[in-house]
């Protein structure tokens, strides 16, 4: 073997674990997202938008790891599936919330943690 190909064998497991790792951080910055963030539309878009790219992440990882070509396929469709539905339904999450009547925190109702809700002294 070629030292090129040795090297390429050699770091693919090193990458992979570097990709799950990265994954798994970002999914957890999505979480701080969620927990730190004034309403529901901005805790909702740092939830999807993280976790999409967590599991990008995590699956491409997981393939550099995997033992198999099926494996792969696999771990393709379990992502194509997620990349379709995650995006899809946490619009339709959100278009519900909007159809229900909540709000937006908009400028000064945003810096002083107000809800999305009008507050009528309750």
């Amino acid at each position: 073997m070629s030292a090129t190909v040795s090297f390429l064998l050699d770091i693919k497991p090193v990458l992979g674990a570097f990709l799950c790792l990265a994954g798994a951080i970002l999914a957890v910055v999505g979480t701080v997202g969620v927990l730190r963030f004034p309403d529901f539309y901005t805790r909702l878009h740092a939830a999807s938008v993280t976790d999409t790219s967590a599991l990008t992440l995590a699956i491409l990882g997981m393939a550099l790891m995997s033992p198999s070509w099926l494996v792969v396929f696999k771990l393709a469709a379990i992502w194509a599936f997620f990349f379709l539905t995650g995006p899809t339904s946490s619009h339709a999450v959100a278009n519900a919330a909007h159809t229900a009547g909540l709000q937006p925190l908009i400028g000064a109702q945003a810096r002083s943690g107000r809800g999305g809700r009008d507050h009528d002294g309750e």
